[in-house]
Parts: structure tokens; sequence; C-alpha cells
């Protein structure tokens, strides 16, 4: 090379051009650019030589000749010539090909086009091989693709700049991913799979790439509340129902299947009491007395049929199998069926016709079950009463109700019977929460007699069915619960009465288990039992009815002793799962009520131990029904009542901390 040579390099990835000045040492050479820069090259720092000649004034002349003839689109043309015999090129030949003329300005713009390009030619040594047909036509739409991905994200950046200022928005089909995938790292954090996209789009807008800074952003959006339900979304719990599924409900409710009962028995001259919340939409059992010819007073509880309108293994069954129980929270529910069907036709309307199956009882002096009977049948419900209406007329003797009276007492009698046979009693304080508006509205359930008159009508329904399930050697969900080993009943007395001693027994109680064998409930003093009496919210109920009303028909059973046992095994880990978010959510929402009334004082009430050494200790706000962990900085014993406010609460973090108030004593005025 010679001093005056114009050589192309490299600087920052940037192409440069400069003018040979002069050698440096054996092989670098010193360089000056148009600005008169120096800059030292080794040869392989070099990558083209234009030609000799030139100062570096010349350079920027030079540049505006080869930009006023550089035609990217040119390219497609000489590879279109060159591609179907599979020539290589130099920059010279290009430019002979391309402008007929290969002095340096057109050598140069060849090089240019040659070294730019992506799509058409690879480089090989110091020429250029055109790509094959495939090979382009792939590239092209790799660049399209990316070209469509940039204008998306460039699209999904302005909409998110919209939503921050609290525009509406109108989120396209290709912002879905990009916004799962912000959900997703928001509800499962590093555990979280596709996390790229989630922390781009943080990246970009200069956030924190955290789960909590995905949660804001979802939360700034709008599309999502301050109060989500991670708890939910973490779970395999689905939400909304399949399209499918709601066609089929659509359909059925167009046109109902055939009734396979079609000699139901016709219950439509019994008064019938339903007795629920104010809230509860889905109606499924309902209470009736009839006076037999001898005068024997025979107990109906009549249970919502939903089989009805379903079969075994349709959609509708297998939606319900998925989900295996209707999920209760605050804010409201999630059901196991869509809510038209539920709601509606599979529900027991006051005063309409409803497909039911109704188990006639009749207890003995005791409260013992001396015979039963049980039928797919019709009945209309009478009344729609609420628990603070039966209460009220049970308190009142409502002697036009005297049905009602009736069916009380023998719920009574019916519960000293279970108590002779050894059913273990615990009456702990419950509390329901409802969110509506954002207003959190937390009552303290009563174990009323109302309460008590349809837990105990339950309970027998449940045992009629098991008996008939043993009887007949049914495999059904038999629920079952081991006999607790109790602490010394002079243990027990030294406890205070009421939640202290209740919560002591309750740490004994072993959890009640799902199987096909019947065996005995211990703290239902039942020698068998099966759970009946929801089968639109339960879908072990539901397989109860399956199995009860196939036999009752004369047919096969639906399901088989092995079918059997591999559904209670799956339906019982969804149902631990709904039962798991269901108790998240009511700490969440309760923790949150605490956090908003941080200001209030609360009665609390020492329950028990949970590590002593530690001075940690469970209360019971009586209040509200709410059992929570407190530290405590005094001496204190189980059964004490103290006064607390809560210092600081998270319920995202699931963290209280409460202060006990101290009042002291006024002092004497002293002379």
């Amino acid at each position: 090379m010679e001093k005056g040579t114009l050589v192309e390099f490299r600087l920052n990835g940037e192409r440069r051009l400069a003018v040979a000045e002069r050698p440096e040492g054996k092989k670098h050479w010193i360089v000056l650019d148009e600005r008169g820069q120096s800059h030292t090259l080794h040869p392989r720092q070099i990558t083209y030589e234009v030609g000799g000649g030139y100062k570096p004034s010349d350079i920027p002349q030079f540049l505006k000749e080869t930009q006023s003839i550089l035609d990217p689109s040119s390219l497609e043309v000489a590879w279109e010539l060159l591609v179907e015999e599979g020539e290589t090129v130099d920059p010279a030949e290009l430019a002979l090909l391309l402008f007929s003329d290969q002095s340096p300005v057109f050598c140069y713009t060849a090089h240019s086009l040659l070294s730019e390009d992506r799509l058409y030619f690879k480089q090989k040594g110091e020429r250029y091989e055109p790509r094959s047909k495939v090979q382009v036509a792939e590239l092209k739409h790799q660049m399209e693709m990316e070209f469509q991905r940039q204008l998306e994200w460039e699209g999904f950046l302005s909409r998110i700049a919209q939503a921050l200022t609290g525009q509406a928005v109108e989120w396209q089909s290709s912002d879905r991913p990009r916004l799962e995938a912000l959900e997703r790292f928001a509800t499962l954090g590093e555990d979280a799979t596709h996390r790229a996209p989630a922390l781009e789009t943080l990246l970009h807008l200069k956030r924190p790439e955290t789960p909590e800074a995905a949660f804001q952003l979802l939360v700034d959006l709008g599309l999502w509340s301050p109060h989500e339900n991670l708890f939910l979304r973490r779970s395999q719990i689905p939400v909304q129902f399949p399209p499918k599924v709601l066609e089929v409900v659509h359909q059925r409710l167009l046109s109902p299947p055939p009734d396979l009962d079609s000699d139901r028995l016709d219950l439509t001259h019994l008064k019938v009491y339903t007795i629920d919340d104010e809230s509860t939409r889905e109606i499924d059992d309902g209470l009736s007395l009839e006076y037999l010819p001898d005068g024997t007073q025979q107990l109906w509880i009549h249970i919502a049929d939903p089989s009805r309108w379903l079969e075994p293994g349709d959609e509708l069954d297998l939606e319900a199998r998925r989900r295996s129980t209707t999920l209760y929270l605050p804010t409201g529910m999630v059901p196991m069926f869509p809510a038209e069907l539920a709601t509606g036709p599979m529900s027991l309307v006051q005063g309409k016709v409803c497909c039911a199956l109704s188990f006639g009882v009749v207890l003995d002096s005791t409260g013992a079950i001396q015979d039963y009977r049980i039928h797919p049948s019709l009945i209309k419900a009478t009344y729609r009463l609420t628990y603070d209406d039966v209460d009220e007329m049970l308190e009142l003797g409502v002697t036009a109700e005297s049905e009602l009276e009736t069916i009380a007492q023998w719920a009574k009698r019916r519960q000293e019977w279970r108590q002779s046979q050894g059913a273990i009693s615990i009456h702990m304080p419950e509390s329901s929460i409802k969110v509506s508006d954002d207003e959190i509205i937390i009552q303290v359930l009563n174990d009323s007699p109302a309460r008590q008159l349809v837990a105990e009508m339950m309970i027998l329904a449940g045992e009629v069915a098991a008996r008939y399930g043993q009887t007949h050697n049914l495999p059904l969900p038999f629920r079952y619960q081991p006999q607790p080993e109790l602490p010394p009943e002079e243990e027990l007395l030294l406890l205070p009465a009421g939640p202290v001693r209740a919560c002591a027994i309750r740490r004994c109680m072993p959890r009640s288990e799902i199987g096909i064998t019947p065996a005995r409930h211990a703290s239902l003093g039942l020698d068998t039992y099966t759970q009946v009496t929801s089968p639109i919210r339960r879908y072990s109920d539901l397989l109860a009815h399956f199995q009860i009303k196939a036999h009752l028909r004369g047919e096969p059973l639906p399901f088989s002793v092995e079918e059997m046992k591999e559904l209670t095994m799956s339906i019982s880990t969804t149902v631990q799962e709904a039962t798991l978010v269901e108790r998240q959510t009511n700490k969440y929402w309760g923790l949150e009520f605490l956090r908003r009334n941080a200001d209030e004082i609360w009665q609390a009430l020492m329950l028990r131990w949970l590590r002593e050494h530690e001075n940690l200790g469970l209360i019971l706000l009586e209040d509200l029904g709410i059992e929570l962990p407190m530290r405590f900085s005094r001496p204190i014993s189980p059964g004490d009542r103290l006064e607390i406010k809560v210092l600081h609460a998270n319920p995202r973090q699931e963290f209280i901390q409460f202060q006990e108030m101290v009042y002291q004593e006024p002092q004497a005025a002293t002379n």
C-alpha cells in the first residue's frame, strides 16, 4: 500500500474511509480520515482498498458520489442474473454488471452493496456467492417476520403508554403473549416459563425486573385489580367455561334431554322449605314433613337432581369432574356448573316443579333411623327462607308453619342421638367474608338453631345414602374419619369452656377422608356416611347420585369399583387445592380488612400456643371470628382476653403484627 491510498476500515462496527499517510513499524499504517484524525491500522483491519491518489479532503465528495448511485434494489437484479449459473462475483465485476463502469466510485459502491447485503449474497474470501432461491425466500420470510414483530412491539409500547395515562386501550391479539408473560411472571415469579417478554417490557419501561413490578404494571394498566387473586391464578382451577361446554348448556336449555327417571314420585303436594344464606343462588336442598296414614311423621330431605341434565362422560359431566367443586371466595364464586343451569333448572326454585332425589326417613323416639326410602321425585319448593327467617320463626313459634317446628324438634333429637353414638361437636366461631365494590363485610356465623336444623337433616340424608350403598354393595364416595386421640377429660376440663377447649379438641381431629368402602365417621358418630346433599357444587355428591339412581332404576352402575377409586383420588386432590385457595383468599381479605381498620381496637381471646418458647400464640378476634398468630410481650395463658390493635399488616405477604393495648392506672395525687 502506498501513501494516498483510499481504504475502508470499521470503527465500532461502522464503515469508515481514510487515506494512507505513512507506514508505522513493519506492518501498520497511519491513516487520516476526512476530519484529519489519524488511525493506526493493521492490514487485517482494512476491509477494502479503493485506489491511490486521494487526500483526506476528497473523502466527503467521494462518499457523496457513491451515495448518489447506491441503490440496494439493483442488487436483486444482479442476483437474478447470477443465481441461475451459481457464479461468484467480486466488487469490480459487480460494478461492471450493474453500472458498466469499474472506476473507483462504482467499484466501492458495488463493495458497499455486497458488504451490507444479508439477503442475496454470502461472502467467500474476497468473492461473493449468490444464495439459492430457497435460501433467499426463507431469509425474506424471516425479515418480514422480524419487521412485523418490530411493528407489533412498537404498537404494544404505544398502547402501554396510552394505558398508563389512563386512556382507554383496545389491546390487539398480538399483545396477548406479552401481557400473558407479564401475568405469568407476576403470578409465579422465578418459576414462570417464557419470562423473556415480561423482562423486556419491564426493562424498556425502566421498571425493576421483579414479579412485584410486573404485578404493579398490570395494575397500572388497568388489567388487574390491586387485590388480584394470585392464589387462584397459581392454582389449576379453571375460571372460565370452555365455549363447547357453554354451547352444550345452550342446547340443553333449548332441548332438555330425555329424563331417565320417567316414573318420578310426585311429591308436589308436600310443603317444601328451602333454607340458605340470602346470597345463595344454587338451591340444592329442601325439607318437608309428611304425616303417614298411621300418624307416623316422615321427614323428607329433597336434594336437587342435576343428573337430570347430564349423563356420565358427556361434556358437562367431564367439566364438572375437572372442577370437582364450586369455589366460594369473598369476591364471588367459581361454579362447578355454568350459572344458567346451576341457578336455573338444576336448582330447587321456589314456585316451580323441580326434579329431585328425595330421601324419606322415619326416625324412632331416640333419633335413630327406623325406616327410609329413596326416590327420584318431582317437588315444588313452597318457601325460600334464609337462616335468619327460620331462626325468627322458631323463636316466635309461628303456628302456621308447625311443620318447621316439628322438623327442628327431630333435628335436635337426631343431634342428641349422634352424641350418644360418640359424635364430637366442635363449636368454633366462623366468619363469612364478602367483598363488594371494594367494601369488605365480615359477619360471624353463629351456630344458630336454623343452621343446626339444616346441618342435621343433611347429615341424615348422608347416612341414609351410605346405608343404601352399603346394603346393596355399591361403590360410592364414602366419607370416613379415624377415631381421634383426645386429651384426657380432666386435662380438657382445665381449659376454659368455649373456643379454647374446642380449639384443643380440634387439634386432635384427623382429617376426614374419602374412599369406596364404608367406614366409621368419628366426629359425626356414624358407622357409615357419604355426602349427597350438594350435587350442584360437589362432584363427589353427584357421583353418589349417578350410582344410586342407576341402581334404583335396575340399570348397570355408571362407574365400576376401579373407576370409582380413580375418581375419588383425583377429586380429593382437586378439592384440597380448592380448599387451600379458599383459605388463602379469606385470610388475604381478613388481613386487608384489618389493615384498613388499623385504628380499631379489637377484643381477642388467646386460644393456644403455637411456639411457646418464642411467645407465639394463636388468638381469636371475637368480633370477626378470625384466628391469627400473635407474638406476646408478657406472660399469658390460653383463655386470657386482651385488647389489641394492628401495628402493621401486609396481606400480600400474609403478615400481620399486633400491639396489645396497655392502660396505666392513674396515679393518686400527692400533696
